[in-house]
């Protein structure tokens, strides 16, 4: 124990002190600087026992985590518009120079590939297994007929869904109009290579993000 605590104590050789740039202090000043420091950084409760902890090899020293800083970690966050903003900027709206049927017509081929992809080829011999794949599929570019609805003006119209919220449907005609047609109490019929299914629209009142998600149960479909 002699020999080490000499080791400690023996100053810094003098061609090394340029080298490090520091020096050798006297047992003086090594004994103030480190009462000083001990004092700085010891608990609140401990200083007056700063003689008794120098006699022991471990001191413990307060330590501060850095606090986060939760202004980055907001600002990571993507806030997204409420549907008052929405309605605001118009971001549903569609400008009239853009409602042409002939626009949406690559859409519908994106559609129809999208659907036959789907359900393994639209295959006759297995319809329940094409409505379930139908029942969470994304209908916009389908072409839509209403065949049966309580607003008998309703029924024949025609076009490509270009717009679905969760009570309605938004078509674009071959005449190029666009009509808002009400899901409730009313019928949809959608054909794809001869299969036609019927789309009924009370039973069809979600979003096209919710029902792609949603278990539909198999009940017995209701009239109108």
């Amino acid at each position: 124990m002699e020999l080490d605590d000499a080791l400690i104590r023996v100053g810094i050789p003098r061609d090394l002190v340029k080298v490090l740039g520091v020096e050798s202090r006297s047992d003086s000043q090594a004994g103030a600087f480190t009462r000083a420091f001990l004092n700085n950084n010891m608990r609140q409760d401990s200083r007056n026992d700063a003689k008794m902890l120098l006699a022991h090899k471990a001191v413990i020293l307060d330590y501060c985590r850095p606090k986060k800083d939760k202004s980055k970690r907001k600002s990571r966050k993507a806030k997204g518009l409420n549907a008052r903003q929405k309605r605001a900027m118009k971001v549903f709206h569609l400008k009239p120079e853009h409602q042409r049927y002939e626009l949406f017509l690559p859409l519908h081929e994106l559609w129809r590939q999208y659907v036959i992809d789907l359900c393994n080829g639209l295959s006759a011999t297995c319809p329940q297994f094409v409505q379930q794949k139908l029942l969470k599929a994304d209908f916009h570019g389908a072409i839509l007929t209403v065949v049966r609805s309580k607003c008998p003006s309703y029924v024949g119209a025609t076009g490509i869904l270009i717009q679905e919220f969760k009570h309605v449907f938004k078509i674009i005609t071959k005449e190029d109009q666009l009509k808002v047609i009400p899901k409730k109490n009313s019928v949809f019929a959608v054909e794809i290579n001869g299969f036609v299914s019927h789309i009924y629209g009370s039973k069809f009142e979600h979003r096209a993000s919710e029902r792609s998600a949603k278990k539909f149960k198999a009940r017995g479909t209701i009239d109108l």
